[in-house]
């Protein structure tokens, strides 16, 4: 019998590579979405709400793999938690989780909450894998296209080591077919740039002249990033193929 996968995130920037990719594995997908639609190319869809913790349990029923990629700005810990007993309730297999580079040093809110959810995980009785990956090349291209708006775009002192989403999907694929595996070696990008860079890059494929003006940023989140937390420099990381050059280059080029 073909086991079956739930997806939280599942129409999401991951989920969108990540649940035909599924679907060419063989897998029967199930995706928790807070919309209800009708199943569609060989896909579930199930309605629910992680942070309102509704509809979570029937989700789960039946799977015997939960991928969660489901994210957003607030909540993370409190909706990851909410999956996580509803997965260990259930006696689901497998939990997958995708996390952030420098969740554990990085002195942001969002980080730690990433580094909260990691716990909940891990902490769930359920057997889990969890991949901490760099920032998409798909949210660099929203920052910049943001900051171009500006007659001089900011280039705060941050240095970013962005990843193609699509190695993250095929990498998270391959962790959810596989045995749990805990807190596998991150995943980066192939080249490190700084925010000046990356938006003279952007501007340049656009067309676009803005003057860029160095923004430097104070207290322990600078020290932070200054210090590369979330970066992957030791060698112990995966780093993808595709450049921000090269991403650039199909979506705006």
């Amino acid at each position: 019998m073909t086991s079956t996968i739930l997806v939280t995130g599942g129409t999401g920037t991951l989920g969108r590579h990540i649940v035909p990719l599924l679907g060419d594995a063989g897998r029967k997908v199930r995706v928790l979405t807070r919309h209800g639609r009708e199943a569609a190319d060989g896909v579930e869809y199930a309605t629910g709400d992680l942070l309102a913790d509704e509809g979570v349990e029937e989700a789960v029923a039946g799977a015997d793999v939960v991928l969660h990629l489901a994210g957003g700005p607030k909540g993370d810990a409190e909706a990851t938690a909410n999956l996580t007993r509803a997965a260990a309730r259930a006696g689901v297999g497998h939990l997958v989780y995708i996390s952030v580079i420098g969740a554990d040093r990085v002195p942001l809110g969002w980080f730690r909450s990433k580094l909260e959810a990691e716990r909940a995980v891990s902490g769930c009785g359920v057997p889990w894998t969890t991949l901490r990956a760099a920032q998409f090349h798909d949210l660099v291209l929203t920052m910049m296209e943001k900051m171009a708006k500006l007659p001089v775009v900011p280039a705060p002192g941050v240095r970013l080591q962005p990843v193609d989403s699509r190695e993250v999907a095929a990498r998270l694929v391959e962790l959810a077919l596989g045995a749990p595996a805990g807190l596998v070696p991150d995943l980066a990008g192939p080249e490190v740039y700084g925010m000046g860079e990356l938006c003279r890059t952007y501007l340049k494929a656009v067309g676009k002249r803005r003057a860029v003006l160095p923004v430097p940023m104070p207290g322990r989140v600078g020290r932070a990033y200054r210090a590369g937390e979330n970066l992957c420099l030791d060698g112990t990381a995966v780093l993808g193929r595709r450049t921000w050059e090269a991403f650039l280059a199909e979506r705006v080029g």
